[in-house]
């Protein structure tokens, strides 16, 4: 697992170089579903680049990415979560505030993630059987506080929404910030920058989050206070595993 961890972190960075090398190319932007949901032909190159090599060392291993065709479960194999530009929208308008995003799952059971931050050259990475850290520094867990002692991310639609109760929740807090980066987002929870993120996002988004929160004291949730089904869109937190029972309390 070591040198499956190892390789893992070579490729991201060697992917969030790439992005920074092209980050003023001119792009081709397609929308996929909805005018605010964008993809480049930079999101394809760095997944074709991240599975190529993935799959020439680790033929038996299989990928699950975003722009894959096919999006399969995670619950058996060894699976690759790619997402290769976490924050498109920001890459294209603001050439800042975007990630790369991988996860390894061997049936099911999350082994590492990483998150890079790629303007920032900051590496998240580790969970499993592996500390997690920011680049070379290790990320301490949880320090417990209250929740008037925190920011939540949530962004303006669904704060406005009060979907599931996320206002209430969030009105008990110092505030809300929305970064446009799930990924950003949820290391900005696991520095404790922010106390939880809530969004409405895909397993590739959440994937990595999921396996370095767990570590830290942090547990990845529906806002039904469920386990993600990591398959499809859903509404997920990243919490405080000692804050649970008194989040459930204000979401409905």
């Amino acid at each position: 697992m070591e040198d499956k961890y190892r390789f893992a972190k070579e490729i991201v960075l060697e992917a969030g170089a790439f992005l920074r090398q092209h980050l003023h190319d001119d792009l081709e932007i397609k929308e996929k579903g909805h005018f605010t949901d964008l993809v480049t032909q930079l999101d394809k190159a760095v997944q074709d680049h991240l599975t190529d090599r993935i799959l020439t060392r680790y033929p038996a291993d299989s990928i699950l990415g975003e722009e894959s065709p096919e999006h399969q479960p995670l619950g058996q194999g060894r699976v690759w979560v790619i997402d290769p530009i976490d924050g498109t929208t920001n890459f294209i308008v603001q050439q800042a505030d975007f990630a790369v995003l991988l996860a390894y799952f061997e049936n099911g059971l999350g082994r590492f993630g990483l998150i890079y931050d790629v303007i920032a050259d900051k590496l998240y990475h580790g969970g499993g059987d592996f500390p997690v850290y920011e680049n070379e520094r290790l990320l301490s867990p949880f320090q417990s506080k209250s929740l008037k002692e925190g920011l939540v991310g949530l962004n303006a639609g669904l704060y406005a929404q009060n979907y599931a109760g996320l206002a209430d929740f969030a009105d008990q807090t110092l505030g809300t910030r929305s970064i446009g980066s799930a990924g950003i987002s949820f290391s900005h929870v696991l520095t404790g920058r922010l106390l939880a993120q809530a969004s409405y996002i895909y397993p590739w988004d959440y994937a990595a989050a999921s396996i370095l929160g767990e570590k830290l004291g942090y547990t990845l949730m529906t806002t039904r206070g469920e386990k993600p089904a990591f398959y499809g869109r859903e509404y997920v937190m990243l919490v405080p595993t000692e804050k649970i029972r008194e989040i459930k309390g204000y979401l409905q």
